[in-house]
């Protein structure tokens, strides 16, 4: 039995059994379960499982278990349960080998507490936010590869435009690099698109057509779509992903409604028919329009705050956004990046906010040095610095730094420094999303990359174990003997 296997079980052990358990999902850290009964769940021991870095109760059960494992423990459980990853667990599956009446308290119990969650977590701001994860966290993957390739890609066109590497393969390796990274920055909408339907309840092809109309293929220079509100031409991609996600939202609520009042013998060709005709009006002449001129503004405000606001905006940017990702709100962030970059060919707000990761592993750094002695505690950091170097930064804050408290609000603090650091130089943009940490040298644009590796010193000064706040904190630590972590 492998130890993702005895991880999964032990797992299942503290949250009611796989009967408990009515859908299993995971995204780059986290496994995700959606409970019958969440009362049944045993949150405290859960947390002192070893492998489980964090757990966090929303609207799902997210457990940490780090990247790489995390898809190993999710597939582990849904193969308990019997049925497909992501699909609904039957209650008579999940509760197999209990009585017709004991399945049927079960389902009235798994009901009640369903109603009372919606009750609770059912606010505005809440479901957007889990949307926007939803559309976003299955699409970290292509980031990440795609963001090191236009790295990659980058570094070999500097060397072959200095001379330092010449001939003809050179160039065809960069070209092949640079057709698989536009894979996916040049098909986004379609991407965005395919997940929006899945999330608003819509047909996931008729989303990704939807997506792919914001594109205006096949529209010719000569003969442009016009902006009804300003006369200029449309361009391809106005709006960005903000406006496919708003169309594909009206696309489900049209299809919705199709699927109520038209007959079932021709309900598959009328309804996908007129969704998509429909959306697709509303898409080109007004939400194309508006959302592009939401997205020139959203890159105005940007540009004015960080310019007025120099080294002082960074430092705050640059100290909050690890408590943002704390509480679920940093996915609100990946269209706003994208939008930047598809508008300026950069984002300027990632190698910021990219301190807050770096923040973690100064301040891990100093634990590991001072607290030595504690065997669990630097095992622990030990097996969440290296993907913390790379910007994965969630386990180091659920297993290490916020489990401690001050050393958390070091880190914060060091973030800031270094988002500070940026700030005052300005301008230093990453040109590709997904790679963060130590990687993101190889994203940073028009050979700024130096800048960015001050403010990543900058935070490990300010973490060090000789600073004198982090000593401060750690000659309480000391006086605990490190021992409760």
């Amino acid at each position: 039995m492998g130890k993702e296997q005895d991880l999964a079980l032990e797992i299942l052990n503290t949250v009611g059994g796989i009967q408990n358990i009515e859908l299993v999902t995971h995204c780059m850290t986290r496994v995700r379960l959606t409970l019958r009964d969440e009362d049944v769940a045993d949150i405290e021991r859960l947390k002192k499982i070893p492998g489980v870095l964090g757990v966090i109760v929303e609207s799902t059960l997210q457990i940490i278990v780090g990247p790489g494992v995390v898809g190993k423990v999710a597939k582990e459980i849904a193969d308990i349960s019997g049925v497909e990853m992501g699909e609904i667990i039957p209650l008579d599956t999940a509760a197999s080998g209990q009585s017709t009446n004991n399945k049927a308290e079960a389902a009235r119990i798994a009901a009640e507490n369903k109603e009372k969650y919606k009750q609770r977590n059912n606010t505005p701001i809440k479901n957007f936010l889990k949307s926007i994860a939803h559309i976003f966290i299955p699409l970290a993957p292509a980031f990440v590869a795609a963001g090191l390739l236009a790295g990659i890609t980058s570094v070999i066109g500097n060397f072959i435009t200095s001379g330092h590497l010449s001939g003809e393969g050179w160039q065809q390796f960069s070209l092949i690099l640079s057709v698989m990274k536009n894979g996916i920055f040049s098909y986004m909408a379609i991407f965005v698109g395919i997940n929006s339907a899945r999330e608003f309840g819509a047909t996931p092809s008729l989303g990704g057509v939807i997506g792919g109309a914001t594109l205006l293929t096949g529209m010719k220079p000569d003969f442009p779509i016009i902006n009804l509100f300003t006369g200029d031409p449309l361009i391809a991609g106005q709006g960005g992903i903000i406006g496919v996600v708003l169309a594909v939202w009206i696309l489900s609520v049209i299809e919705k409604k199709m699927h109520k009042i038209v007959p079932n013998s021709i309900d598959l060709i009328v309804t996908s028919f007129f969704s998509v005709v429909i959306t697709g009006l509303l898409t080109i002449f007004l939400i194309m329009p508006f959302a592009g001129f939401v997205a020139s503004n959203l890159l105005y405000a940007v540009n004015w705050i960080l310019s007025v606001g120099g080294a002082l905006s960074g430092f705050i940017l640059g100290g909050i956004w690890l408590v943002m990702v704390m509480l679920g709100l940093h996915h609100i962030m990946t269209p706003i990046h994208i939008e930047l970059i598809n508008q300026t060919g950069v984002t300027i707000l990632l190698p910021i906010l990219a301190m807050a990761g770096a923040g973690q592993v100064g301040a891990a750094l100093a634990l590991w040095i001072r607290c030595y002695k504690n065997k669990p505690l630097t095992n622990i950091i030990k097996g969440a610095l290296p993907v913390g170097v790379l910007g994965i930064g969630e386990p180091l804050i659920y297993g290490v730094t916020l489990p401690l408290g001050k050393p958390f609000v070091t880190a914060c603090i060091g973030a800031a420094f270094g988002g500070g650091v940026i700030g005052y130089f300005g301008n230093v943009g990453a040109i590709a999303i997904g790679a963060t940490g130590i990687e993101m040298l190889l994203l940073i644009a028009d050979g700024k990359w130096w800048i960015y590796l001050m403010g990543l010193l900058t935070f490990l000064a300010s973490c060090s174990p000789g600073s004198s706040g982090y000593r401060r904190k750690q000659d309480n630590l000391r006086r605990r003997n490190c021992t409760n972590p």
